[in-house]
């Protein structure tokens, strides 16, 4: 029987054909249209009902964070031997999920991962959004926050100093940087499409507002050269800090002789955790963005797809972190260790342990069924399954290891204040509302980066496809 080679070779290249990162066949100009008319177009009434919502809600954050000022930072719930809790639970949480957009961006970028260009932008966004909702609770911690400056280096009358041995103080410095190098990044990003904004403006207001943010980009070959350079340079810069921040935000608690913190896995662990939180709430926000905006050609099934299989990873990253402290407290011979995790799993706060595990260990398992990962109310429902369990995570961390500490008249039981809830829920607002304003005023998808990866940005393309 004669087999017809050629026919073999085609069937050969066929499988091995990359799944496109941009369906349709879509051109450069319909990707600038597209994602541009969502800046450009009328404003839609459930952009004004949302944007309404959120922000009355993110208005709580003000009124109570005034309260508490005010007031006292008792009003929080916080006592002996409680003193950390809600708000640190909070501060942990929003720190996480900052965490996935530098990762999307520079690590993605570095290691040039194209299906990156869809959602890098957004989940930038998403960083910045939710570092400015994390700071918010560590700076009122503090008591007199007008005294916060103290953090610090700067020469005072009193002459106190920072003690640079503390972990506490590493944190001010990290978040800081972080926050800092993520939104230079995310606006080196930007400026290539502000222009591209700024040239399709048809209102005087709207080409200046542009123009200004855009710092005279005109797309020439030596503002090219020197705009790659800058944003590899910053990734450069970046990856590290998606690395250490969460490490040192670890530290706060491994450094610690509290039974439950005193732990070497701390980093790893908080970092994978922080990238699973990260990616199940860029999921959040852009799914909902991707069905309303009618953006399935450019946010695609295999953008998803390896969201979710990330998810799936992660996930199970941290399922191997929960059972290993809890053999770690086992081995180590330590009664006071071993108490404290039995008292996780069995204790009064079971039901949080417990919360936790089934959204953050056992949720993310559906991520193995190829139906799952490409069903859009499964996802949803597992990805809000892991906001809620890594939330848990922290709560669980912290509030489980304090309410039972070494000296047992003072053991007590954490109920969080009306002002704890409502702040949190604030900060929810907050990060919803700023994302609402930012898809409505700047292009949520990096436009040029996504026509780079189409067959006619290959300088070899031809219009053909090779037999």
């Amino acid at each position: 029987m004669k087999i017809d080679s050629s026919a073999l070779l085609t069937a050969d290249a066929q499988v091995m054909e990359r799944e496109p990162l941009v369906t349709n066949q879509r051109s450069m100009a319909w990707i600038t249209d597209k994602v541009s008319g969502i800046v450009e177009g009328k404003t839609p009434l459930w952009w004004w009902i949302a944007t309404l919502v959120t922000g009355a809600i993110a208005a709580l954050v003000p009124i109570f964070i005034s309260y508490l000022v005010s007031t006292g930072v008792g009003v929080w719930g916080n006592n002996n031997p409680i003193m950390w809790a809600w708000d640190i639970t909070n501060f942990v949480f929003w720190i996480g999920i900052g965490h996935a957009g530098t990762l999307i961006s520079a690590i993605l970028y570095l290691t040039r991962q194209k299906w990156r260009t869809s959602i890098n932008r957004s989940a930038e966004a998403m960083t910045i959004f939710a570092v400015l909702c994390a700071a918010l609770f560590p700076v009122f911690h503090v008591g007199r926050v007008w005294f916060a400056w103290w953090l610090f280096p700067v020469p005072n009358a009193n002459g106190i100093w920072q003690n640079f041995k503390s972990p506490l103080l590493w944190d001010v410095f990290a978040v800081s940087t972080y926050f800092t190098v993520s939104l230079l990044f995310w606006y080196t990003g930007l400026v290539p499409d502000l222009a591209t904004l700024r040239d399709r403006a048809k209102s005087r207001f709207k080409q200046m507002i542009y123009g200004i943010f855009a710092l005279g980009w005109r797309g020439s070959n030596r503002q090219w050269r020197h705009y790659e350079k800058a944003y590899l340079i910053l990734a450069g810069i970046s990856t590290p800090l998606v690395l250490s921040v969460h490490s040192v935000v670890s530290f706060d608690f491994a450094t610690s002789v509290i039974p439950g913190w005193h732990t070497t896995i701390f980093p790893p662990y908080f970092v994978a955790g922080a990238i699973f939180g990260g990616f199940a709430m860029v999921l959040t926000l852009l799914l909902p963005a991707r069905a309303i905006f009618k953006l399935h050609d450019l946010i695609t099934q295999k953008h998803i797809d390896n969201m979710c299989k990330i998810i799936l990873l992660t996930g199970t990253i941290v399922g191997y972190a929960y059972s290993m402290e809890f053999f770690i407290a086992w081995y180590s011979g330590n009664e006071f260790e071993k108490f404290t995790f039995m008292n996780r799993a069995l204790g009064p706060y079971w039901w949080a342990y417990w919360t936790m595990i089934s959204c953050n260990v056992l949720s993310p398992q559906l991520f193995w069924f190829k139906f799952c990962r490409t069903n859009p109310f499964v996802i949803f429902f597992v990805i809000n399954c892991v906001n809620a369990g890594m939330w848990f995570e922290r709560f669980v961390i912290i509030v489980t290891s304090l309410h039972r500490d070494f000296l047992p008249s003072s053991w007590g039981y954490f109920k969080p204040t009306h002002v704890d809830i409502l702040t949190f829920i604030g900060t929810i607002g907050l990060f919803v509302f700023l994302f609402l304003l930012f898809i409505r005023v700047l292009p949520m998808i990096a436009v040029f980066e996504v026509k780079s990866i189409l067959p006619e940005a290959d300088p070899h393309y031809h219009g053909e496809k090779k037999g």
